[in-house]
């Protein structure tokens, strides 16, 4: 039995590291994308509704029309997220914009004290002091530093911002509205506001050839279809701990394919900020996700 329950949380272990892999996949189909960041990010949620509809087709008689205008707006957060997130790729290294956008926890603790009163973890300071310390590393240790890749680093920060507030709202939905729920309705506030912002900053795009829409397909199918699906799967069934650890492995993935992919080096200062960086994440996250469960599906739900 034991020997049976071991191979079982190999298993689990083995797919949540394949699903990081492909949700790592997010940062070089924006870069590969011919249209630009924020019409990417459109088009990325606009394929994501088909996908999740049969989902929630039995769902959508149960839903309050207050609970859809809440998730309709935690979408527009989302939206913030996607469109920095994709902007930042312009600027700075894949690594560091996966990396800078999972400083969620830093967004979502203080909020939920204020607006919740919930308990800030003991080591939240710690945690947090720490991962300032691994970012200013980061910010620092570039090779050949230019006023670019400070300015994706900074998109790259905000989005975690707008994300954190999305998951906040989620969190709070989550006792009485399905995940799958949440994400889809979502996807129309997020649609809508990326399309406006699209249509100011980039005008509207549309994909006319192949190679303009393998990239838009390629995010919709390798992070919606495979890579959340696959870790909700694996969400639960791993100590929370080991489940931290290997969804925090995704900026080093992404740095691995962006070397392969864009020649993108990472400085020996570079790694220890990320490794740093990491470190603090962890800290913070673990406390927090085995007091409240929040930030357990953080990444499972990343970027629509």
């Amino acid at each position: 039995m034991k020997q049976k329950i071991r191979n079982n949380e190999s298993k689990d272990i083995l797919l949540e590291l394949i699903a990081i892999a492909f949700l790592a996949t997010g940062g070089i189909f924006v870069k590969l994308s011919n249209l630009g960041p924020i019409n990417t990010g459109f088009y990325r949620v606009l394929f994501s509704i088909p996908l999740l509809y049969p989902l929630v087709r039995t769902q959508l008689k149960t839903i309050s029309r207050r609970d859809i205008l809440i998730i309709l707006a935690a979408g527009v957060f989302l939206a913030g997220d996607i469109a920095l997130w994709n902007l930042s790729f312009s600027y700075t290294s894949v690594a560091n914009a996966n990396l800078l956008t999972n400083l969620t926890p830093f967004t979502v603790v203080p909020l939920s004290y204020f607006l919740f009163k919930e308990k800030v973890p003991k080591l939240f300071l710690l945690g947090a002091g720490i991962t300032i310390l691994g970012v200013f590393i980061l910010i620092c240790g570039k090779v050949t530093p230019t006023a670019g890749n400070y300015l994706g680093d900074l998109l790259a920060f905000c989005a975690s911002f707008f994300y954190g507030c999305f998951l906040i709202i989620s969190y709070h939905l989550r006792d009485r509205i399905s995940s799958s729920m949440i994400m889809f309705v979502s996807a129309f506030g997020s649609a809508a506001a990326l399309f406006v912002m699209a249509g100011l900053a980039e005008g509207v795009q549309v994909p006319h050839r192949v190679t303009e829409l393998y990239p838009l397909l390629g995010l919709t199918i390798c992070l919606q279809l495979i890579g959340h699906n696959l870790l909700a799967h694996c969400q639960g069934k791993i100590n929370v701990n080991l489940s931290s650890i290997i969804c925090l492995s995704q900026p080093v993935i992404a740095s691995v394919y962006s070397f392969v992919l864009f020649s993108e080096k990472i400085s020996v200062m570079e790694m220890l900020g990320i490794a740093i960086v990491i470190g603090g994440i962890f800290l913070v996250k673990a406390q927090y996700t085995k007091k409240s469960g929040c930030l357990e599906d953080e990444v499972d739900e990343e970027f629509i």
